[in-house]
């Protein structure tokens, strides 16, 4: 049987997704993004990956987040991407904030990591291909390269802007002080900094400890958040114990070793303040980073296209009591023991 032609739904700005004003720009981002970094590689199935991507659109979800070496293998999310927007996305493109990074191991050799403009450009050039896309919406650093002038980093991602290959250019994972650093140098080239992304949830809050949070708000950047359920830790998987077929089962990103009977008891701990706001544990993880506007989007992955509905309803319940947030930072008051990696 054929499939039928993809039309997105009419109610898809109806009220169920809220967007946030990424930093002082223009740009409006939905709370939720939708990441590629798992599960739609080339070992997993097309009709899954379009099933979902499409799911996420149809209820608001117009960001969508991918890597040059997202998968696996590498590249084959951006391919999978790309065949979904050739096939079904392409009339909605002007709807959509598109992202991709370069900056992680890509291509052997000395040119195909970390952040050299050649690096930059040529993978770039390549993801376009990959995504059947003229320019991504935002193109990120990946991460900090210790061994490249930052100057030589940044002028490249000011280039990128003005060749149109991108809209707007981010940084991923970026020390403190590299950071602010990248801040000025790019607002003083007409090309301000839209949007740091970073690892940040309930259990590692390092980069509110750091002052990156923060200091992006001060810059009037936008944040968005990865990895907000640590690697599926802060969800009702591991209330038993580790079930078959999870991350934690397979131990390729998260341990076994990471699922302790303190973690589990802590767990149990934060469910049940979840239930009383009528929750899952997920939910309230997600909403606990939406609860201000210091985050702009949470980035969630997804395998089905049940646990992306289950993220959407984070957004019906985002305030916290004072009592709550006390009691959900009583029981993680130890929470450097719980970290996946």
């Amino acid at each position: 049987m054929i499939n039928p032609p993809y039309y997105a739904s009419d109610s898809r700005y109806d009220g169920e997704m809220t967007y946030e004003r990424c930093g002082k720009s223009g740009l409006l981002l939905p709370r939720i993004s939708l990441g590629l970094w798992h599960n739609f590689g080339d070992v997993n199935t097309l009709a899954n990956s379009r099933d979902m991507l499409h799911f996420a659109f149809d209820h608001g979800i117009t960001c969508f987040d991918l890597a040059n070496n997202y998968g696996p293998s590498y590249g084959s999310a951006e391919e999978t991407f790309g065949q979904i927007m050739k096939k079904s996305f392409m009339p909605y493109r002007d709807e959509m904030v598109i992202t991709t990074k370069a900056g992680y191991d890509m291509w052997p050799g000395p040119y195909g990591e970390w952040g050299s403009r050649k690096y930059l450009f040529a993978s770039l050039h390549q993801s376009l291909r990959r995504m059947n896309l003229d320019y991504v919406d935002i193109f990120y650093s990946h991460r900090f390269d210790p061994n490249t002038p930052m100057e030589e980093t940044l002028q490249a991602l000011v280039d990128i802007v003005r060749q149109g290959k991108a809209l707007y250019v981010g940084i991923s994972q970026w020390p403190y002080e590299a950071s602010q650093f990248a801040y000025d140098y790019l607002a003083a080239h007409d090309t301000p900094c839209l949007i740091y992304q970073g690892r940040y949830n309930m259990i590692d809050r390092r980069k509110e400890e750091e002052g990156i949070v923060r200091q992006a708000a001060e810059n009037g950047v936008g944040f968005t958040a990865f990895s907000p359920l640590e690697q599926g830790i802060l969800t009702d998987r591991y209330l038993n114990g580790i079930p078959e077929g999870s991350r934690a089962s397979i131990g390729k990103f998260l341990k076994p070793d990471n699922i302790t009977p303190e973690l589990i008891e802590c767990l149990k701990g934060l469910n049940a303040i979840a239930e009383r706001r009528g929750q899952t544990l997920a939910e309230m993880s997600l909403a606990w980073l939406l609860k201000d506007q210091s985050v702009t989007s949470v980035i969630i992955g997804s395998s089905s296209i049940g646990q992306i509905r289950d993220s959407l309803g984070a957004l019906k319940n985002l305030s916290f009591s004072p009592e709550e947030l006390k009691e959900i930072d009583r029981l993680l008051a130890d929470r450097s023991r719980f970290l996946s990696r």
